[in-house]
C-alpha cells in the first residue's frame, strides 16, 4: 500500500507541473477567447534565456529579473502586434497566428542563444525525501510547492482586485464590459504579462527537469489533456486537471504498463481527454456554450 502511495502522490506532485503550462493557456483564453499555442515557445524562450544569462557570468537574482523583464515585454509585443490587428477574427485565424509565432519565437531564440542543450540547476535535486514513511521527490515537492505560492497570488490578483474584477467582467461579456468603460486592450496587456511571469515559471521548472533544449516547447503538448479534462476558462479546473493527468498516467505506467506494453504514460492522458470530450466537453470546470438559433 505505501508503494500506491509513493506512485499516487509522486504523479500528483507532476501533474502539478503540467497545470504550471495549462494556467498560462487558462489565463489567455479566458480573457480573449484566443488559444495561444505559442505557450511553449514562450516557456522556452524564458528558460533559454534564464540559462544563458546564468552561463555569462549574471547572478542568479539579477537573471530572473532580466528574464523576467523580457518576458514581459514579449508578451505585451505579442498582444500588440498579433492580438490587436487580429481581434474579432474567427477562432481558427487566431489559432494559426500563435502556431506560427510559435515557430518565430523558437528561431529567434535561436539566433539570440544558439542551438546548443544547456542544464539547468535550481539547486533543488532531484533526489528522494522520506515524507511519513513515503518516498517523494525533493524537486517535486519544490514544483508543488512552487505552484501553490503562484496559484495564491494569482487568486488574489483576479479575486481581490480592482483589475481581476475588470478581467471577470471581460471573461463574462466583452461588450458589455466595453461599454461601461473597460479598456480591452488594457486588460489583454495585463493577462499577457502575466502569462509571460507564468511561463518564465514553468520554463525554469520544466528546464531544470528536462535541461534547456528545444523540444522543451513540446511540452505544450501536455497541457491539452489538463486542458479538456479541467476546462479551459478555470484556474482551478488547470490544476485539478493536471493532478488528474499527472496521477493517472503514474499509476496507468505502473499497473497497467506490464499488461499492455511499455510507453502507455506517454499516451494514456490522451485516451482519457478523448474520454472526456465524449462524456464532457466543456470539462470539469468548463463553461457550457450556449447557442441560440
Amino acid at each position: 500500500m505505501d508503494f500506491f502511495f509513493e506512485v499516487l502522490i509522486g504523479g500528483l506532485l507532476a501533474g502539478v507541473m503540467y497545470s504550471l503550462i495549462a494556467i498560462g493557456f487558462v489565463l489567455i483564453y479566458k480573457a480573449s477567447g484566443v488559444f495561444n499555442f505559442a505557450q511553449g515557445a514562450m516557456v522556452l524562450f524564458a528558460a533559454l534565456t534564464f540559462v544563458s544569462l546564468l552561463e555569462r557570468g549574471v547572478p542568479f537574482l539579477l537573471a530572473f529579473l532580466v528574464t523576467l523583464a523580457a518576458m514581459i515585454l514579449l508578451a505585451l509585443l505579442i498582444e500588440r502586434a498579433v492580438l490587436r490587428p487580429l481581434v474579432n477574427r474567427s477562432p481558427i485565424t487566431l489559432f494559426m497566428a500563435t502556431l506560427g509565432l510559435s515557430y518565430m519565437i523558437e528561431g529567434f531564440a535561436q539566433m539570440l542563444w544558439g542551438t546548443q542543450v544547456h542544464g539547468l540547476d535550481l539547486g533543488v535535486s532531484d533526489e528522494p525525501l522520506e515524507v511519513g514513511g513515503l518516498l517523494l521527490s525533493r524537486f517535486d515537492l519544490f514544483a508543488a510547492a512552487t505552484a501553490a505560492v503562484l496559484v495564491a497570488v494569482l487568486s488574489v490578483l483576479f479575486n481581490k482586485t480592482r483589475m481581476g474584477l475588470s478581467l471577470r467582467a471581460v471573461a463574462d461579456d466583452p461588450l458589455a464590459a466595453l461599454s461601461l468603460g473597460i479598456r480591452l486592450q488594457r486588460i489583454w496587456a495585463v493577462v499577457w504579462a502575466v502569462a509571460g511571469f507564468v511561463g518564465l515559471v514553468a520554463g525554469l521548472l520544466w528546464g531544470a527537469r528536462l535541461g534547456v533544449q528545444f523540444s522543451l516547447s513540446l511540452v505544450v503538448l501536455k497541457a491539452l489533456p489538463v486542458l479538456i479534462i479541467g476546462g479551459f476558462t478555470s484556474i482551478g479546473g488547470a490544476i485539478v486537471g493536471g493532478l488528474i493527468v499527472g496521477a493517472a498516467e503514474k499509476l496507468a505506467e505502473v499497473y497497467l504498463g506490464p499488461l499492455v506494453g511499455g510507453g502507455i504514460e506517454n499516451w494514456f492522458p490522451y485516451g482519457l481527454a478523448l474520454l472526456f470530450l465524449l462524456v464532457r466537453p466543456a470539462g470539469l470546470f468548463g463553461e457550457r456554450a450556449i447557442e441560440r438559433v
